[in-house]
């Protein structure tokens, strides 16, 4: 099968398969506190997910990141990763999980069993209280023993952190210098304009720019050139000795070297996160086994796939999509 390349000639090498919506924290960023989810009937079955990872092998991608939601409340989840990781070695080089560490301490080790050695986990705050309030949860004590799980079982932690102007801001060095004293990168991460939610984003954007340049008058900040296959740019921390990243749809428009698409849950495929096209995939998984349908699909996908993304600062209030991140994928 053909490589996927897009009309702007990027080669798409990278999938992030969102296997729920659902969600055992309520971010205010990412969600309102009272959400619907979607009846289950609605999802791809666990074949369907792992028949599209392997066409997407086929077609040459070689990472593969499962989102959610979150993915650990998924029922059967660690036999689609099973499954899945099957393909490393052979046109796949990963499987990773980006997770809210809730479950990690149960799942680690039957994660890297299972094939998986990188996991990203969302912290937002290291203080109870904040911590609650941003994921209307108080499920901080569990986050940190599943990081501790997850080191112990072998898979590398990445830390990632959305910046929030009112609840962590100050809190924004603590937790760069306590993910680099475990030996974890942090990603620092701008709110983004999906879904409705309960809070005013506009009034809880933090720009990363003006992050890093407070950071520059009392650390020292080397630029890398390391890529992760996503939209972050990195920087060596002198004093530290860590790893640290930052993205920046607001500030900064990464589009120029984006190489990954989305799945739902429930099968629609977006070719970029901030516009509302997308092409259904499920439709084609379930008219047979054949998959030249589901083939031809794809590539509609990666047809209409724009040059950038629609997020903008002054359209912050409003989203530019109407459906939320746990539906697209985190």
């Amino acid at each position: 099968m053909n490589p996927l390349i897009d009309p702007f000639g990027r080669a798409i090498t990278y999938l992030r398969v969102s296997v729920t919506d659902r969600c055992d924290l309520r971010c205010i960023y990412c969600m309102r506190a009272r959400m619907r989810f979607l009846p289950r009937e609605e999802l791809l079955s666990l074949e369907e997910l792992d028949r599209v990872c392997a066409a997407f092998v086929e077609r040459g991608v070689k990472r593969i990141r499962f989102t959610g939601g979150e993915p650990l409340v998924r029922k059967g989840f660690l036999d689609l990763v099973q499954r899945v990781a099957r393909h490393i070695g052979d046109g796949l080089d990963e499987v990773t999980v980006t997770t809210n560490g809730v479950q990690l301490a149960e799942f680690a080790a039957p994660l890297y069993r299972a094939g998986v050695r990188r996991v990203n986990v969302s912290v937002d705050s290291l203080d109870r209280e904040t911590f609650a309030r941003i994921a209307r949860r108080d499920r901080l004590t569990e986050v940190l023993n599943g990081i501790a799980e997850a080191k112990r079982a072998g898979l590398q932690v990445k830390i990632n952190t959305v910046a929030l102007k009112h609840d962590n801001a100050h809190e924004i060095p603590d937790l760069v210098k306590w993910a680099h004293a475990q030996g974890m990168d942090i990603t620092l991460i701008e709110t983004m304009p999906l879904g409705e939610i309960d809070e005013d984003r506009t009034d809880q954007f933090l720009s990363l720019a003006r992050i890093r340049e407070d950071m520059q008058s009392y650390w020292t900040l080397h630029d890398l050139p390391d890529r992760s296959g996503g939209p972050a740019r990195f920087v060596r921390v002198e004093e530290t000795g860590g790893r640290l990243g930052f993205i920046t749809p607001l500030t900064h428009n990464f589009c120029e070297s984006c190489s990954r698409v989305r799945l739902t849950c429930t099968g629609q495929l977006y070719p970029c996160l901030g516009h509302e096209k997308s092409v259904d995939l499920r439709q084609p998984l379930r008219s047979g086994d054949n998959d030249m349908a589901l083939h031809g699909a794809i590539d509609d996908a990666i047809a209409i796939r724009p040059k950038g993304h629609d997020f903008l600062i002054e359209r912050l209030s409003h989203p530019a999509t109407a459906r939320h991140m746990s539906v697209t994928g985190g």
